[in-house]
């Protein structure tokens, strides 16, 4: 697989690029990009980094978790000034989503590859942090639990009707929207780790 360098970096889309772009879900990702709040102290430390930079993101505008997650990392690039983020179209760069295969299988977006500035990598980020996952499923147990009419957790929603199906998958959405602010958090978190561990920190 060929190196990522300067010259195929600066092929991916900006932000606002890749919102121009987005058919659908632009409205939920600058709703979230709206909600992200980031504590002082983590933006120090983006902002303490011998920068650029440098950030590949791999995304498509129908995953939820590029509509999570994508609004913190542009926040921070746009707070921070010090992360330079480009973004690709994960269906249109195959040879990019190989390197970076979730377990080495899995084609899980968004991807966050961090590089300095000769591009040698420094960290990446892949899909959610364990955190986010681990607090979800605990949820859906939670769900299923207080409502067995949606099933026994881990079954298909896709067995159960559909006005059924529809609330179980609200109530999914809603209980994740009053975790937004801490998902956030975790993402920060995860990302800061990242740079901090760089040569390029301070």
């Amino acid at each position: 697989m060929n190196a990522i360098d300067a010259a195929r970096f600066r092929t991916g889309l900006t932000y606002d690029e890749y919102k121009a772009q987005m058919t659908r879900n632009r409205d939920r990702v600058e709703a979230n990009e709206a909600r992200v709040d980031i504590d002082p102290e983590d933006l120090e430390a983006f902002r303490s980094v011998n920068g650029p930079v440098h950030v590949l993101a791999l995304a498509e505008d129908w995953c939820g978790d590029v509509i999570a997650n994508l609004p913190v990392l542009a926040v921070l690039a746009r707070e921070s000034g010090t992360l330079d983020l480009r973004i690709f179209l994960r269906d249109q760069n195959k040879d990019l989503m190989q390197r970076y295969l979730n377990q080495g299988k899995f084609e899980s977006i968004p991807v966050f590859a961090f590089f300095d500035d000769q591009f040698n990598e420094l960290g990446v980020f892949i899909e959610r942090p364990a955190s986010v996952t681990e607090r979800r499923a605990e949820q859906r147990k939670r769900l299923h639990a207080e409502h067995p009419e949606f099933g026994a957790y881990g079954s298909s929603p896709d067995d159960l009707p559909e006005e059924v199906r529809s609330r179980l998958t609200a109530e999914i959405t809603r209980r994740r929207d009053e975790d937004v602010a801490w998902a956030n958090r975790e993402v920060i978190r995860a990302l800061r780790q990242i740079v901090e561990r760089s040569p390029a920190a301070a």
